[in-house]
């Protein structure tokens, strides 16, 4: 038995690096299901597995260690299934573009809340500055203002021209570090600055919808310098947040989370419940408007018992 990390999942086989470095492509032993998670990969990027090698070199990976933490999204399709994306993180990075194609707060928010809900801290990368109009940089100093003041550490940067690529190379040192985004907001081409013996494919943008084409198709593991790594996933359109009560969704809002602890009623679903601290902290401009109504619209997703893909 040998100890490794998954350092790429294809869907049919596994990319296991073993302690003393080598890299060894494994299959899974017959019906191998984790307890308690249904998944559509018992295994991720990030696991670190027990594998058995056969004397005719083939591998299979026989037994999973306990994970720290997951981040998992829902399948799009409306089954109870959830895709792991990655496991045992440090942090994520989530890249995120004002313009080309625009990311919407209520994406940043899902991603933000269901990054809470794993316990998995999150810096938010603005990409793409050189290309803004003057009217798109005061809207991106008025979110890089609300998401510091959260506690989510920003940086604005043009992974292009390679501005503001070192302070993330710093940030990335001894830990491993979940990179998503969209499809098209240039996580590739960041990747490829900070690691630029890789060559990542890098995605081109459909003229006609400022959407990002799919480049990555499986998440994969990039060691960077400082003992960390990097895992890069494909694109992500929507975000569902996953298996939430409702009155636990503002417990993933931190600000949110902060001032409820104000209200009248302790299990306020900071709608209409008379005396609500969070809704007086909204009108009084303490929590913005533009999260309040990520945060109404996760309720309101899961009334309507679906998870809709347009953010």
């Amino acid at each position: 038995m040998e100890k490794g990390l998954v350092i790429k999942n294809t869907g049919s086989w596994y990319l296991v690096k073993t302690n003393d470095g080598k890299q060894i492509e494994c299959k899974i032993k017959g019906n191998f299901r984790l307890k308690g998670i249904r998944s559509t990969n018992p295994i991720a990027v990030g696991d670190w597995v027990q594998i058995a090698v056969n004397t005719e070199g083939t591998a299979f990976i026989t037994e999973i260690e306990d994970r720290k933490n997951y981040i998992i999204r829902r399948s799009s399709n409306l089954s109870k299934q959830s895709h792991i994306i990655a496991a045992n993180l440090d942090q994520c990075m989530l890249v995120v573009t004002v313009n080309y194609p625009e990311t919407s707060t209520t994406f940043i928010d899902r991603f933000l809340a269901s990054a809470e809900a794993y316990r998995v801290p999150v810096r938010l990368i603005f990409n793409k500055t050189d290309l803004y109009s003057e009217e798109e940089q005061r809207y991106l100093d008025a979110l890089v203002n609300l998401y510091t003041h959260i506690g989510y550490p920003c940086y604005r940067i043009s992974a292009l021209n390679e501005t503001g690529v070192e302070e993330i190379k710093r940030d990335l040192q001894g830990k491993v570090t979940l990179f998503s985004g969209h499809s098209g907001v240039g996580k590739s081409t960041l990747i490829n600055a900070i690691l630029p013996d890789l060559n990542v494919k890098t995605g081109a943008i459909s003229a006609a919808h400022n959407k990002g084409m799919h480049t990555t198709t499986f998440s994969e593991m990039f060691p960077v310098e400082g003992e960390g790594y990097i895992i890069d996933t494909p694109g992500i359109k929507g975000f569902g947040t996953f298996d939430m009560e409702d009155e636990e969704v503002g417990h993933y809002f931190k600000e949110i989370f902060e001032f409820s602890a104000n209200c009248k009623y302790g299990n306020c679903t900071h709608r209409h419940e008379p005396g609500c601290a969070v809704r007086e902290a909204v009108e009084n401009h303490y929590i913005s408007e533009s999260r309040y109504a990520s945060y109404l619209n996760i309720l309101e997703d899961k009334e309507e018992g679906k998870y809709r893909s347009g953010y």
